[in-house]
This record gives structure tokens, C-alpha cells and sequence, in this order.
């Protein structure tokens, strides 16, 4: 099978060209590698944390239902008591977003607010104590239940974050570089046997021309020898001096 390459004309242009892009292919694998190592990093954080945060959560939620389960036997259900004496929300969940490596994260934080008269008369009769107890129970696990989907949520996206980046980098190493590579593989090759061609018509050009000064001066040479033969080269002669040059006399030409 032929190595994959791009279809470009082999010249010099094209082959600065392509050596630039890559280059700049190397930079992109070499910065999406750091990224995906980075989160990666971040990604086994927040599995651990998961896990803690789950441990923590069935504890806290045991805590939670046993509370829940005194208040009733000691007071009763006091359900009615508890949705007249909320006036406002006292536990809000506020959202924020954080920065890794280029990915924004949502976080959420619990914000709890002690507010004045609120169930301040549920359990005055009987068990205000277990009542208030349940309450800050209660109050933690909604706490674990926000940092457990603050921490489930950065769990998807950098999942798929990191497939993504990692689906890039091997694309970037095992069929982009290689292409790029190939191309210019093939251009440096072309160039050199353009240059061997150049070399060889050259070197021919250059034999023809040895050829032909070598024949012209060969007939030089018999012509000086028939002359010495005829006896006319040092004009012994009453003839005297034979000129060549002036014998021999060119036609006219007519542009």
C-alpha cells in the first residue's frame, strides 16, 4: 500500500510550505498531549472524591433518616408545623464555573442562611431538641448531595473532554503527521531527482560541446597538415602567402 500523502507540485514553495505545517502540527500534538495529561490529572482527583463523597453520603444520610425517625416517634409528624413556619429558603445552591486547562467546570456551593423566626415555635411543646438535630442533619447531607453533584457533573463533561482530546491526538500523531511527513518526503525526493536530471543534461550539454570543439579543432588540424603537405603554409611559392581566412568569404545575409 502507498504511503498517504497530499496531492502538491514539488517545488520549493510547497515544501516550505509543508514544513511548516509540520511544524505546526507537532506544536498542536505536543500542546493537546499536555491538555489531555492535565486532565486527566484533574479526572482521577474527582474520581476520588466521588468515591469519599458517596461514603460520606450513605453515613450522613443514615444519620439523617435515624434523626428523622426520633423526631417522628417523639413529636409526631410535624410536616403542617414545618411548611407554615418556612417563610423563605434558608439553604440556596449557588453555581460558579472553573477553569482547567481550557475546559469551564461548574461548581456548585451550598449557601446555608440562619434566618430570623424561622422554626423558631416547631417543638415547643415537645421535642424541639431531636427537631433541631434533624435540621442540621439534614442540613450536611444536602450539603454532601451539592458537592457530590457539583463533583459528578465535572466527572461527565472532562469524561467526554478527555475522549475528545484524546481522539485528537491520535489523530494528530497517526494520520496527520504521517501525511505531512510523506508529502514532504515526496517533495525532497523530486527535488533531488530533478536535480539529478539538471545534472545529467548539464554534464551532457557539456560532452556535446567538448565533442564539437574537439571535431573543429581535429579539422584544424588537417587543414594545417594539407597545407604543410601542399607546400603553401610558408608560402615557398611565387604566389606567396596563402591566407585561409580571406578564401574562404562569407554570403551576405538579409534580415
Amino acid at each position: 500500500m502507498a504511503a498517504v500523502r497530499d496531492n502538491v507540485f514539488p517545488t520549493r514553495m510547497n515544501l516550505t510550505v509543508t514544513k511548516t505545517r509540520l511544524k505546526g502540527a507537532q506544536t498542536g500534538h505536543s500542546l493537546l498531549k499536555r491538555k489531555s495529561e492535565a486532565l486527566t490529572t484533574r479526572f482521577r482527583v474527582i474520581v476520588r472524591k466521588i468515591e469519599d463523597a458517596k461514603l460520606k453520603m450513605g453515613k450522613v444520610m443514615q444519620n439523617a433518616s435515624f434523626s428523622l425517625a426520633e423526631v417522628a416517634y417523639i413529636t409526631g409528624d410535624i410536616s403542617y408545623q414545618v411548611r407554615e413556619s418556612a417563610k423563605h429558603a434558608t439553604f440556596k445552591v449557588a453555581a460558579k464555573q472553573e477553569n482547567v486547562s481550557g475546559v469551564l467546570l461548574p461548581a456548585f456551593e451550598a449557601d446555608v442562611q440562619t434566618g430570623a423566626g424561622q422554626f423558631e415555635l416547631t417543638g415547643l411543646g415537645r421535642g424541639g431538641q431531636q427537631i433541631q438535630k434533624a435540621r442540621t442533619v439534614y442540613i450536611t447531607a444536602v450539603k454532601t448531595l451539592v458537592e457530590l453533584a457539583s463533583l459528578q457533573t465535572a466527572f461527565v463533561i472532562l469524561d467526554e473532554v478527555i475522549k475528545l482530546t484524546n481522539r485528537r491526538v491520535n489523530a494528530i500523531e497517526y494520520v496527520i503527521i504521517p501525511r505531512i511527513e510523506n508529502t514532504v518526503s515526496y517533495i525532497n525526493s523530486e527535488l533531488d531527482e530533478q536535480d539529478r536530471e539538471e545534472f545529467y543534461r548539464l554534464k551532457k550539454i557539456q560532452g556535446k560541446k567538448k565533442e564539437r570543439a574537439a571535431v573543429a579543432l581535429k579539422e584544424l588540424e588537417e587543414k594545417a597538415r594539407q597545407a604543410v603537405e601542399d607546400g603553401k603554409l610558408h608560402g615557398d611559392s611565387d604566389e606567396g602567402t596563402r591566407d585561409i581566412l580571406a578564401e574562404h568569404v562569407d554570403e551576405d545575409i538579409i534580415f
